[in-house]
C-alpha cells in the first residue's frame, strides 16, 4: 500500500501567492474529507520557545485556520505544556509565550488552548496495549477534540534525529506525565573536562537533579527525568545524551504515544509538515541555529508515517547550506540528520510506526 504525500514548493506568483498554495495543498490532501460541520478541531502546533524564531510563521497558521473554518469546522490552536522548565511549562507562561511569538487571536483567527491544563495534569489515560506501554497519558483537550490537524515544523532533533509529524503528535500531545514516561531512562552525562561550573544547568533543571560539587556539575540519575533541557542550555556543550539502547526505547515510546493520540480519530486527522528554516535542533531551544538546507516547501498527507519519510527524503536530497552546524553528510543524497546526530537512528521511529499500523513508509510524492 502506497500513501500519497502532496508537496508545494516555495514559489509564488501574483495569481497564486504562497498562502493560497497552502490552502490548495490542504484541500487536495483531503481536509474536507476529515472534517464534518461543527467539528471541534485541534490544530496542533509548536508555539516556539522565547528566543527561538524558526517556528512556523503565524500568518501561515492563519491560513490553516481559515481552511478549517471554510470546511465548516471550529479550529483551536493547541499544544501541551513542556516537561522542562522553560517559557512553556505551565499554561499562563505558555499562552504568554505564544502571544509574544505572534500567535494572538487577532493574528491567527482562532482561540489558543493549552491542551493539558494549568500545570500539565489535565490528561486522559488511553489504553493501547503495546510493547512499551499498556496505556498512555494524552492531553485531554486533544482527546476530546473531534478532529486533528497536525502542523509541524520539520527540523533536526537531538533525541529523535528529526522532529516532524510523529514527534509533534506523540510527544507534543502528551501530558507532562506522558512526556516523562517517554523520556524515562534518558539521563544525560556531563563531561568534566568541558564543564566550567557556570551553573546554567542548575538554574534550568526543573527537578533540582543537578548539583555542583567541586565546581563541576553532577546529575543525580535517580532524580533526573530526562527532559534534556540541560543539554540545550549548556553554553559549553559539556552535557550530552548517553547514547545507548535508551534512544531506540525513546523512539518507540514516542511512536506508541502517537498511536494513543490517533486512537478514536481514524479518518479524522490531517498532517502537515513545513520544511522551512530546517534548524539543526528543536524549537524548544531558546535560540535557533542557521538552517542546514534551503527552504523546500510544505507537505501534507493523511498518513503520518509517509509524510515524515517524504520530508526526511526531501531534506536529504538537498545539498547542505554553507556556514551551518552541519559539517558531515553535506552532499545531495547524504543523510543530513545523521550528519548532525550520528548516533541517532531516526529510521527506528518510522519502522516501528509502520509495524504498529500507523501508516506506511512507501509513498508517492505529488507536486502541486
Amino acid at each position: 500500500m502506497i500513501s500519497k504525500v502532496y508537496l508545494i514548493d516555495m514559489r509564488a506568483t501574483i495569481k497564486e501567492n504562497f498562502l493560497a498554495k497552502i490552502g490548495r495543498l490542504m484541500e487536495t490532501a483531503g481536509l474536507s474529507t476529515i472534517l464534518d460541520k461543527r467539528d471541534l478541531t485541534a490544530v496542533k502546533i509548536h508555539f516556539g520557545e522565547l528566543g527561538n524564531a524558526a517556528f512556523i510563521r503565524p500568518v501561515y497558521i492563519r491560513k490553516v485556520v481559515e481552511m478549517v473554518k471554510q470546511a465548516g469546522a471550529m479550529p483551536f490552536l493547541t499544544d501541551a505544556n513542556t516537561l522542562y522548565a522553560g517559557t512553556r511549562s505551565d499554561a499562563p507562561h505558555h499562552l504568554t509565550t505564544a502571544i509574544a511569538n505572534g500567535f494572538a487571536y487577532a493574528v491567527v483567527g482562532a482561540p489558543l488552548i493549552i491542551a493539558d491544563g494549568l500545570r500539565g495534569k489535565n490528561e486522559t489515560m488511553v489504553p493501547i496495549n503495546q510493547k512499551r506501554f499498556e496505556s498512555v497519558y494524552i492531553a485531554t483537550d486533544v482527546v476530546e477534540a473531534d478532529a486533528l490537524v497536525s502542523v509541524a515544523h520539520f527540523k533536526g532533533h537531538e533525541l529523535s534525529g528529526f522532529g516532524g509529524t510523529i514527534k509533534n503528535v506523540g510527544m507534543g500531545c502528551a501530558s507532562r506525565k506522558g512526556k516523562l514516561a517517554q523520556h524515562s531512562g534518558l539521563s544525560p552525562k556531563i563531561s568534566g573536562e568541558q564543564c566550567i561550573g557556570c551553573g546554567e544547568c542548575l538554574e534550568h533543571c526543573s527537578q533540582h537533579a543537578i548539583s555542583m560539587p567541586d565546581e563541576k556539575a553532577q546529575i543525580d540519575v535517580e532524580t533526573c527525568i530526562g527532559c534534556g533541557e540541560c543539554i540545550l542550555i549548556c553554553p559549553n556543550e559539556a552535557i550530552s545524551v548517553q547514547w545507548s539502547r535508551s534512544i531506540p526505547v525513546f523512539l518507540e515510546s514516542m511512536v506508541e504515544y502517537t498511536m494513543g493520540v490517533l486512537m478514536g480519530k481514524a479518518n479524522k486527522s490531517l498532517f502537515i509538515n513545513f520544511i522551512t528554516d530546517v534548524s539543526p535542533a528543536c524549537d524548544c531551544f531558546p535560540a535557533n541555529d542557521a538552517p542546514i538546507v534551503k527552504n523546500i516547501g510544505v507537505v501534507a498527507s493523511t498518513d503520518p508515517v509517509a509524510i515524515d519519510q517524504a520530508s526526511a527524503d526531501l531534506v536529504n536530497a538537498e545539498p547542505a547550506l554553507a556556514g551551518t552546524r552541519l559539517s558531515a553528510n553535506t552532499a545531495p543524497g547524504e543523510d543530513k540528520f545523521k550528519g548532525i546526530y550520528p548516533e541517532v537512528d531516526w529510521e527506528i521511529q518510522l519502522d516501528y510506526a509502520e509495524r504498529l499500523g500507523l501508516g506506511t513508509r512507501a509513498y508517492e510524492l505529488v507536486t502541486l
